[in-house]
C-alpha cells in the first residue's frame, strides 16, 4: 500500500509541474509604461509632491485590467521619488490609457541631486529610471521599467543670465 501512495504522490507532483509548464506557454508582450508629464502638487513639510502622468500601452491581443499603480524613480542612479495610487482601469487590446500617480520627493534627496548636478559635469542632462508595478486581478500584477533623460534649462547653469 505504501508503494501505491508513493506512486500516486509522484504522479500528482508530475501533474502539477506539467500544468505549471503549460501556464507559462502563454506568450504576451510586456506592457509599456511611459512618463508623459509632471505637475506640481501641494507639498507637506519637508517634501515636494508631484503628479506623474503615465501612458500605459498594451501591445497584446487581450485587455489588461489594473487596480493600483506603484512607482519609484531614480535620478542619476540614486533614489529620488516614489508614489502609489489606487487608480483602476483597463487598457484595451492593442490600446492605451493614461493614469496619474502622486509621488513624494524628500527635500534631502532634492538637495543631494542639486549638489550633484552643480559639482559634476552632467551637461544639463539627467538620466532617470522609473520602475513600478500595475496591480492586476489577483496574482496578475505586471512590473514595468522605463528609462529616459531629463534636460535641464540652460538658465540653470548660467545663474539666470
Amino acid at each position: 500500500m505504501s508503494n501505491v501512495r508513493s506512486a500516486l504522490f509522484v504522479l500528482l507532483c508530475l501533474c502539477v509541474v506539467l500544468c505549471g509548464g503549460c501556464a507559462t506557454l502563454h506568450h504576451s508582450e510586456p506592457i509599456d509604461v511611459i512618463m508623459t508629464g509632471l505637475e506640481p502638487l501641494q507639498g507637506e513639510g519637508l517634501e515636494v509632491r508631484m503628479l506623474v502622468k503615465l501612458r500605459i500601452q498594451n501591445p497584446n491581443d487581450a485587455p489588461f485590467d489594473f487596480n493600483g499603480v506603484s512607482v519609484k524613480m531614480d535620478v542619476q542612479g540614486k533614489p529620488f521619488a516614489s508614489g502609489v495610487s489606487d487608480a483602476a482601469g483597463s487598457v484595451p487590446r492593442f490600446g492605451e490609457t493614461t493614469v496619474s500617480v502622486p509621488v513624494s520627493i524628500p527635500l534631502f534627496r532634492i538637495a543631494r541631486q542639486t549638489v550633484g548636478v552643480i559639482t559634476s559635469d552632467y551637461g544639463g542632462k539627467l538620466e532617470y529610471e522609473m520602475t513600478g508595478k500595475l496591480a492586476g486581478q489577483e496574482f496578475d500584477s505586471v512590473p514595468f521599467s522605463s528609462k529616459g533623460v531629463l534636460t535641464l534649462p540652460a538658465e540653470f547653469f548660467e545663474g539666470g543670465k
